[in-house]
């Protein structure tokens, strides 16, 4: 049952009212024409809750734009949905291609900040959200009174005499969701060992993003990753007006999972009635990054679980790098929803303060 316009309604009465179903719910690919955009590869989809969002198969099957019966849900960057052979990997370079989005995707092979780790040097945040899918399929079907879209592609990692691993994506809703699944599996299909760093980089903004609204997680402690968020130590989940020549604040987060393993989390606006929350489990995602910045056209939250702590050479240094060996499968799956009612805000919040922090 699909629960559509505050009625619930299965499949044989949903296709009485239309003549397509896409009249409520579609997935359609298309192909940007203009300035730096050229040739990047999209899927707009809408689900008929209200939530419509764009995948790139252009950039790793990242989502960029995503909104709310009209309301903006992810931060824009002035770069745009940029074609990936603009991507330039030295030093900080890498943020020349990045347009926010509800998910940019960091890594396979390293992430963080740039560094030179074993003669190699790395820039920021690395290559796959500027590799370009391949074997993208976007399938629509009913199963039962679900009306289910699923699109689904890989992305390769890879040079001669170094790492070689596939990422495998899945991105799932349906007909009325308020919520997009992400699924990935990365295997390594080379015959050496290599690092695996992701980092996923979800990009609130506003109105979800005001000086109204909060981050709600459950956490256990905390770590500065720069000096203006240890002179803000207890100011992580409060946010800001945008400000004039502001500084990121970046912190490292251990959040609780609740007792099924998940880690649940959410940034709301309860004066707007909005807000995006966050699923996750614990032992797939160790780590949790806030990146906040409430600075003038770059008024965003970061909500970034992942299996990092800082750049390649750093988790190497202290033995917490993590390596994929040769044949070896890992997962990783999120849950990005929607929160639009006071009643279900309040409950959501309720769930997360309720986890036992210890």
């Amino acid at each position: 049952m699909a629960e559509l316009f505050g009625t619930s309604l299965n499949k044989t009465e949903i296709l009485e009212r239309v003549g397509d179903i896409a009249q409520l719910c579609d997935a359609r690919k298309m192909t940007c024409t203009e300035g730096r955009s050229t040739g990047v590869q999209s899927i707009e989809v809408k689900t008929g809750s209200g939530l419509s969002f764009t995948v790139l198969p252009s950039r790793g099957l990242d989502i960029s734009r995503a909104s709310y019966n009209g309301i903006p849900l992810a931060w824009q960057s002035a770069i745009g949905e940029t074609s990936p052979f603009s991507y330039q990997p030295e030093n900080y370079e890498w943020l020349r291609s990045f347009f926010g989005g509800l998910l940019t995707t960091c890594g396979m092979t390293y992430s963080a900040h740039p560094c030179e780790d074993n003669d190699e040097q790395l820039g920021l945040h690395g290559r796959v959200s500027n590799i370009p899918a391949e074997d993208v399929n976007v399938n629509k079907t009913w199963d039962g009174d679900e009306y289910l879209i699923t699109i689904c592609g890989r992305v390769r990692e890879t040079k001669v005499f170094g790492d070689n691993l596939i990422l495998e994506r899945k991105i799932e809703t349906s007909l009325g969701s308020r919520k997009i699944q992400i699924s990935d599996s990365i295997e390594n299909v080379g015959f050496r060992e290599s690092p695996l760093m992701m980092l996923y980089h979800i990009n609130i903004g506003w109105p979800v993003v005001s000086h109204l609204s909060r981050l709600v997680a459950p956490v256990l402690h905390t770590k500065f990753l720069d000096g203006n968020a240890r002179r803000e130590p207890d100011q992580w989940d409060k946010l800001i007006s945008p400000q004039k020549d502001y500084a990121e604040r970046v912190y490292l987060h251990e959040l609780a999972p609740a007792s099924d393993g998940m880690v649940n989390l959410a940034l709301v606006n309860e004066e707007k009635n909005i807000g995006v929350r966050l699923s996750y489990l614990k032992n797939e995602f160790p780590y949790f990054i806030e990146w906040k910045m409430m600075g003038q056209g770059e008024y965003v939250v970061g909500i970034e679980p992942g299996n990092i702590t800082g750049h390649r050479a750093h988790m190497r240094k202290e033995g917490t790098l993590e390596f994929i060996k040769p044949g070896e499968k890992r997962n990783f799956t999120l849950e990005i929803g929607v929160i639009d009612e006071k009643k279900s805000i309040k409950k959501v919040v309720g769930q997360i303060k309720s986890v036992k922090l210890s």
